[in-house]
């Protein structure tokens, strides 16, 4: 395991975080408490030291789980959790952006992670009715307070975030280091925004999802019915993963992880961790170890140059405008006229 700078900060992170929304049993399909220690355990021997939870997941026991088995050598984990999320649906300040959902879910938080501070603090996601300022001022008062010591964003829009960021470094306040987002070979459209955002402004990014949801495993084969009472039974929300399209990049996922001697897993993961510009730290969630351990041996996966651009073909997704309008060559002639090729630009290097 590598470690990487969390963005604009001195915050060292394994390359690889241990996401922990399955710990817990409370929404029917996650792990039992000894085999999210067995998880941990495994995590930690493989030198991770990421771990990543919310004040949602499975009704809070997840914090609950990560807490006690962190208790015994408490600093030299990562300890990441959120708040956003309402847990008490009639209570409307219960949930969103806004100061008191923020210290009301911190100190439960808190409480539930046997600590009297976290490293990384995470707005959840973006509720679009709170004022920036408000959201900015909150989280460094947590800052000051000694309770949280850096602060990210998660499932939020590139534009909210550099809003943030340019007022809090205008104001003095703690800018967001982490940007959570939805990404791997199903889902690229941060590829628009987001992650050009995060690299331009030095954020460090956690990418969920890296496994389409699993279909990406190799798992599902098209029109194949789905195991009854999992997360892709016919009609669920996690059957919404499974489309023609990810099930074809899986196929070409599991043709690499054919020829490399990898499972498609790993070759899932590998790609992402290879991604340019900027830093993407995969979060990997398991249910059972031998998952985990699975996951983890992408470390081990040298994609060769072919086999990245075939996976690069495979999952593109269209830039759009004004991105695509841009890269047109009438359009950089216009720009530059006929100096770009000789132009060395330090902060974008070609080739990137």
């Amino acid at each position: 395991m590598r470690y990487k700078l969390l963005g604009r900060s001195g915050l060292r992170v394994s390359e690889l975080a241990l996401g922990t929304m399955t710990f817990g049993e409370d929404w029917g399909w996650g792990a039992p408490a000894d085999e999210c220690r067995r998880m941990l355990e495994a995590y930690g021997a493989a030198g991770g030291n990421f771990v990543d939870t919310a004040n949602h997941y499975t009704n809070g026991s997840s914090e609950r789980i990560v807490g006690e088995l962190v208790a015994g050598d408490r600093h030299r984990w990562v300890l990441a959790t959120k708040y956003t999320l309402n847990g008490r649906p009639s209570d409307p300040n219960a949930g969103g952006n806004h100061r008191k959902s923020l210290v009301q879910a911190l100190e439960g938080s808190l409480r539930r992670l046997r600590t009297d501070y976290v490293d990384l603090y995470w707005v959840h996601a973006w509720d679009f009715v709170t004022p920036v300022e408000e959201i900015m001022r909150a989280l460094d008062d947590a800052v000051r307070a000694g309770k949280v010591l850096y602060v990210g964003v998660s499932d939020a829009p590139a534009w909210a975030v550099a809003r943030a960021n340019t007022l809090a470094e205008l104001r003095g306040w703690s800018p967001f280091v982490g940007l959570q987002i939805q990404y791997g070979l199903a889902e690229r459209t941060p590829e628009r925004d987001l992650l050009p955002m995060a690299a331009e402004l030095d954020i460090g990014v956690t990418a969920w999802g890296v496994l389409g949801g699993g279909a990406l495993t190799g798992k599902y084969a098209p029109g194949a019915p789905r195991p009854p009472g999992s997360r892709f039974e016919q009609g669920t929300w996690g059957d919404a993963f499974l489309t023609e399209r990810n099930l074809a990049i899986a196929a070409e996922v599991a043709r690499v992880a054919a020829e490399l001697g990898a499972t498609p897993t790993q070759v899932a993961v590998a790609w992402v961790l290879r991604r340019r510009p900027g830093v993407v730290v995969p979060i990997l969630g398991a249910r059972r170890l031998p998952q985990l351990e699975e996951a983890l041996r992408a470390l081990e996966i040298a994609l060769p140059p072919e086999a990245e651009a075939r996976l690069d073909a495979a999952s593109a997704v269209p830039l759009g405008f004004p991105h695509d309008f841009l890269r047109l060559p009438n359009v950089r002639q216009v720009v530059f006229g006929d100096t770009e090729a000789r132009l060395d630009d330090h902060r974008h290097p070609r080739g990137r």
